[in-house]
Parts: C-alpha cells; sequence; structure tokens
C-alpha cells in the first residue's frame, strides 16, 4: 500500500494529476490500473488525488501500464522523486497543523496570491514584533513560549518568498480596522507601518486599505486568499480559514464568487497609492 502522510506539497499534488491523466489517456479505468498492482481501486483514486505519497515501483508498474517508452518514466521517476523530499516547512511539524502546512506549500507554487484581511496585517508582511505580539494574543490558541517562538520563525522564513527572483504577485486588501486595533502597542505598530510601506514598494505587491468611509463591501464575511497557479494542472484555488481549520475551494463556481467579491473590494478600496498616504498619516498618529 501507497505511505500516507500528512499534507501533499504542490508537486505531489501535480504529479498525481498527471498519473491520472496518462491513465485516462492510454484508455484505462482505475479498477483496471489496480489490476497492475494488485491492489484496491480506491489505492489509485488515492494515489491521482495526493492523498498518499507515490512510492516508486508502483509508479513505475503504472507508466510501464499507460504505455510510457523509457524516457518519460525515467523523466517522470525523477519528478516523483523530486516531490516526495520533504518541503522546507516540514522542520516545523510540531507546530504546524495540517491543514496550514498545505497552504504553504501553494503558497510557494503560485504565480498570483490576492488575499482579503479584516482582522490582522498578512504574516507574508508581518514583523516580527508584530507576528510575536499576534501570537500572544491567542490568534494561535493556548501555547507555549517556545511554540510561539516557532511560529515567528516559520512566518519570516515565509516571507523570504516575496524577494525571490520568481516572486509571485502579492495583491492585498486590508481592511482598516487592522490599523486601529493595535496589536503590542504604538512602538510596535510603527514598526509594522513601516514595513507595510517598504512592502508597497516592491514592484510585486500591491496593497490596498478598505477604508472604513467607503462602507460595507462584498467581503465583510472572513479572510480568504486566492491563489493562481502557472502550472496548467493546478486550478485557481481559495483557501479559507476558520477558529479551528481551513477550507479548500477549487469548484469553478466557487472560486469565481471569491474573485468577484475580491474584485470589487479593489475597486471600492483606497488605491495602492492613496493607500500609501493612509498608511503615513496614520504613522504620524502613532
Amino acid at each position: 500500500m501507497s505511505e500516507p502522510r500528512s499534507a501533499p506539497t504542490v508537486g505531489q499534488v501535480v504529479l498525481g494529476k498527471r498519473l491520472q491523466e496518462l491513465r485516462e489517456r492510454a484508455g484505462l479505468s482505475r479498477e483496471q490500473a489496480a489490476k497492475v498492482l494488485r491492489v484496491a481501486p480506491a489505492t489509485i483514486r488515492r494515489m491521482e488525488t495526493a492523498e498518499v505519497a507515490l512510492k516508486i515501483p508502483y509508479v513505475q508498474l503504472l507508466l510501464k501500464a499507460y504505455g510510457n517508452n523509457e524516457a518519460e518514466a525515467d523523466a517522470f521517476i525523477e519528478l516523483t522523486e523530486e516531490a516526495n523530499q520533504p518541503g522546507w516547512w516540514q522542520r516545523f511539524h510540531g507546530i504546524l497543523p495540517d491543514w496550514f502546512s498545505m497552504y504553504v506549500s501553494l503558497e510557494g507554487a503560485a504565480a498570483l496570491i490576492r488575499a482579503y484581511e479584516p482582522h490582522f496585517v498578512p504574516g507574508l508582511l508581518q514583523t516580527e514584533v508584530y507576528a510575536r505580539a499576534v501570537m500572544r494574543s491567542g490568534a494561535v490558541g493556548e501555547t507555549s513560549p517556545q511554540d510561539i517562538d516557532r511560529h515567528v520563525a516559520l512566518r519570516m522564513e515565509r516571507q523570504s518568498l516575496l524577494s525571490r527572483p520568481d516572486a509571485p504577485a502579492f495583491w492585498v486588501v486590508m481592511d482598516e480596522t487592522v490599523l486601529r486595533r493595535h496589536a503590542g502597542g504604538p512602538a510596535v505598530m510603527r514598526g509594522q507601518v513601516d514595513r507595510l510601506l517598504q512592502a508597497a514598494d516592491l514592484p510585486n505587491v500591491t496593497l490596498q486599505i478598505a477604508e472604513f468611509s467607503a462602507g460595507h463591501h462584498p467581503g465583510t464575511y472572513a479572510p480568504f486568499v486566492l491563489f493562481r497557479f502557472a502550472v496548467p494542472e493546478l486550478p485557481d484555488m481559495v483557501y479559507s480559514e476558520y477558529l479551528t481549520g481551513a477550507v479548500y475551494l477549487d469548484a469553478r463556481q466557487e472560486v469565481a464568487a471569491h474573485l468577484e467579491v475580491m474584485d470589487r473590494m479593489a475597486a471600492m478600496s483606497a488605491t495602492a497609492q492613496r493607500t500609501k498616504e493612509i498608511l503615513r498619516d496614520f504613522r504620524k498618529e502613532l
């Protein structure tokens, strides 16, 4: 039986989908593929949906059954070995819940990340002291000082994403509430506003503030993130977090609804240039 693990990497998700495409192109059902491996059809489904890790001997047998030549099979096996390597974030497994492990993997693979945040500065833009203040406020539940240190370290390491040569575009709509509800006091907020102003000057970052004066907007429910990927196997995906977990949505209708809401919020919010002025004015108040 293929080996289960806590959460798949994006590479494993992509290869699972490619394995399904190869099976369908070969004209084989899951039942027929299962007979090749002498396993239950459910095992084939779990391999194709990345619910289990891909075992190399199984993949080799399937590729042969699907009619792939030796060069194609060797290339697929090489990709499988790479995808099965633990992600850098998995060394934080002691404090990283399964439902967020997938998020970090998606974040690292995305070409575009659009986020709506009504409560806190997005994690990719937080300063270390602000992040620590948020953690201590109970945003991550009951945690020890050591766990808080590891949560903060993970968040800081994730931020290198925005300065990579192939960094994704990051477009954030942030409620004015984020500024008005201080985390850690005026000194912490001053440093955080400075960080936001620096980020707003990055070519791949767009920051907008939804001002109180603009009234209610269609996203006044909960924070969510929309991912778009360069690889065709991955559809646009929405991540929405709640108190004890999160959901990942990739149904076209649901993603389209969130995209429409995001576009409407962006149209109602302060422009990127106006947002910089708001941040500078707010800093003077601290």
